[in-house]
């Protein structure tokens, strides 16, 4: 029985960290003596971010090769080679769900618009709708992987679909919107989900998992900007509604 080495290559992901924070770090240092001027207090708490940061993103990147990223295509060869293997569809919106809710930039994004909003968007609400657009996107996916249905069949509608409700949506809900696409393909999903899609695509015949692997990662990136978009036209359908009884009284 092969002994689980859960820190084997933990030097070279401590490598990939530092090397991507120090550039952030850096620029902190040049605006600290040139124009933020924080006092020492304040400077010193930044810096504990930073330590902090690079720890915790190296015990998770650690975590997710020794863990998520074996786990997730076990899971998904697994129930490909099912009988019914088209089960892996609503387990995949579940799991897509407790991903994007565990997510630490779409709970930041949702911080910030909360935030930014004065508490009019709030926080609980972008959650849940982010969260259920990416799990219904990567049910999605899955379907189409187990279907074979090309990528652009799905894609090319849904952007149309998205600036055509860009159109009737508020600015400040476009601009969350388009963010919410980019944050939702973070780390958990990118690392779990892919792998379980791409040992799904393995397991079916026929299939090219590096394709259908790219293709989810497409539809994840979609699926947030629909939601949210959506979500934008329920509030300015709420907004007119007060406005009309408002009037009336």
């Amino acid at each position: 029985m092969n002994e689980l080495k859960i820190f084997d290559g933990f030097g070279h992901v401590l490598l990939e960290v530092a090397v991507a924070l120090a550039p952030l770090l850096l620029l902190f240092l040049i605006l600290q003596v040139w124009l933020l001027k924080f006092s020492r207090r304040r400077f010193i708490r930044v810096l504990k971010g930073f330590v902090l940061t690079f720890l915790g993103l190296s015990f998770f990147l650690q975590g997710v090769y020794v863990g998520f990223l074996p786990v997730g295509e076990i899971i998904g060869k697994t129930m490909g080679s099912l009988e019914f293997g088209w089960l892996i569809i609503p387990a995949g919106f579940l799991m897509g769900f407790v991903a994007t809710f565990a997510e630490p930039a779409v709970r930041v994004l949702n911080y910030e618009v909360e935030k930014a909003s004065g508490g009019y968007i709030p926080q609980q609400v972008m959650l849940y709708t982010v969260s259920l657009g990416v799990a219904a996107s990567i049910a999605l996916s899955l379907w189409k992987v187990w279907l074979g249905i090309p990528l652009w069949y799905l894609v090319i509608p849904g952007y149309v679909l998205a600036f055509i409700l860009a159109r009737y949506s508020s600015p400040s809900f476009v601009a969350i919107a388009f963010d919410s696409g980019g944050v939702a393909t973070g780390p958990m999903t990118v690392t779990f989900i892919l792998t379980m899609v791409l040992g799904f695509a393995s397991a079916l015949e026929g299939r090219d998992p590096l394709t259908e692997g790219f293709g989810m990662i497409a539809m994840v990136a979609l699926s947030p900007i629909l939601a949210v978009l959506s979500l934008g036209l329920l509030f300015s359908r709420k907004e007119k509604q007060d406005e009309r009884y408002h009037a009336e009284v």
